[in-house]
């Protein structure tokens, strides 16, 4: 998101009455979230909310007669700007890849802390794709799963620098925190990645980690 001292308008389609409750408290007592709507179920998302589309949308995946997955698939088509972050307690690989294959681009589970959930919601608007550590490791060793070797053929296009910050990157660490590690600055990371998406021919760290395990 560019500069703006707006705050980041965010959707929350829950069916817990509780957890939704809970999710608004938090982003509505944050400094850098607000919350435009909050659904119950996937069928009053799709009815109301691209009347007037939100930054980021934080789906649960247990909604009813239609999923949170497939909710997230008939919004994206309907307002393909939306960012979607599904918020969950599901950590199966198969629903992890359905999420981020039906449009999702981050994934977190229920019991991120709060200043976590804030800061993935500022991942995801500024071009990142934040997962919880858990749901990271899960997607890094399904790739390995898949692969008997790591095909690194398509990445020797890449400096020594930026394959470090890719390693980084799809162990899903945020770029703060690649480069608090690195000891460079946060812009020059946003740099990095730009230049590792270009070359590798990605638009988004679920592409980046698809070249970078061979899948």
């Amino acid at each position: 998101m560019e500069n703006t001292t707006d705050k980041i308008r965010v959707s929350i389609v829950e069916d817990n009455h509780f957890i939704r409750e809970s999710l608004k408290n938090i982003l509505d007592n944050s400094n850098v979230c607000s919350v435009q709507y909050d659904f119950k179920s996937a069928e009053e998302a799709l009815n109301h909310l691209c009347d007037t589309p939100p930054h980021v949308v934080l789906m649960d995946i247990d909604l009813g007669k239609i999923s949170g997955i497939h909710a997230v698939k008939l919004l994206k088509e309907k307002c393909p700007n939306v960012q979607f972050m599904m918020c969950t307690v599901h950590e199966e690989d198969e629903k992890i890849f359905e999420a981020l294959a039906a449009g999702a681009s981050g994934y977190i589970l229920k019991d991120t802390k709060p200043q976590e959930l804030i800061t993935a919601i500022q991942e995801l608007v500024n071009g990142g794709a934040p997962m919880s550590s858990k749901i990271a490791r899960r997607v890094v060793t399904s790739f390995r799963q898949k692969e008997n070797e790591k095909s690194e053929n398509h990445l020797e296009c890449l400096s020594g620098r930026e394959y470090e910050i890719l390693e980084l990157l799809v162990k899903g660490q945020l770029y703060k925190e690649i480069a608090t590690q690195l000891c460079i600055a946060q812009e020059t990371v946003r740099k990095h990645v730009y230049n590792i998406y270009k070359k590798l021919h990605v638009n988004n760290r679920v592409e980046a980690y698809h070249k970078f395990y061979g899948n």
